[in-house]
């Protein structure tokens, strides 16, 4: 798979991978995502602000995430292990017909990869409670629960992996 920026160009393309990754997850009864999030604007300031990679297979997006080291209040409530060199992953979204191709868990392989290849010594994320592929996802690549937000869609588990 090859990763790059996300571009004004792709906006459409990725728009529609969240959207039907969203019906994809209340299909299977996982409320996380709806049309207040994560919004069209929320995807253009990602792409607009450099912060938003794609993963490309066979030439067709794939995968979408936002990597940068911005994070909600809540995410105080955790107990961080690491210093300040880390990078917060947002909306990572495989596409539904990527699906159950282990797409998610290389993306994060490779987002791990590329961390130490910056320096960058944390990662961390949140992950929605009620989403049993994220949660194993996460712990199975060896994240530790360092505390949990509310939000209005109920809870997340706060997520860190030293690198």
């Amino acid at each position: 798979m090859n990763y790059r920026l996300a571009t004004i160009d792709d906006f459409q393309e990725i728009i529609g991978i969240y959207r039907s990754a969203i019906d994809t997850m209340n299909a299977n009864g996982i409320m996380q995502w709806d049309e207040i999030y994560p919004t069209a604007d929320d995807i253009r300031k990602d792409i607009d602000t450099q912060e938003m990679y794609v993963g490309l297979k066979d030439s067709r997006i794939c995968v979408a995430y936002t990597l940068n080291k911005e994070s909600d209040a809540q995410y105080q409530n955790a107990s961080w292990v690491g210093g300040i060199n880390y990078i917060v992953v947002h909306r990572l979204c495989v596409a539904p017909e990527f699906q159950h191709q282990h797409i998610a868990r290389d993306t994060m392989q490779h987002i791990h990869n590329e961390c130490r290849e910056y320096g960058i010594k944390t990662v961390r994320l949140d992950a929605f409670t009620e989403n049993p592929y994220a949660l194993a996802l996460y712990e199975n690549l060896g994240y530790q629960k360092r505390g949990e937000a509310v939000w209005r869609k109920g809870k997340f588990n706060l997520y860190e992996l030293i690198l």
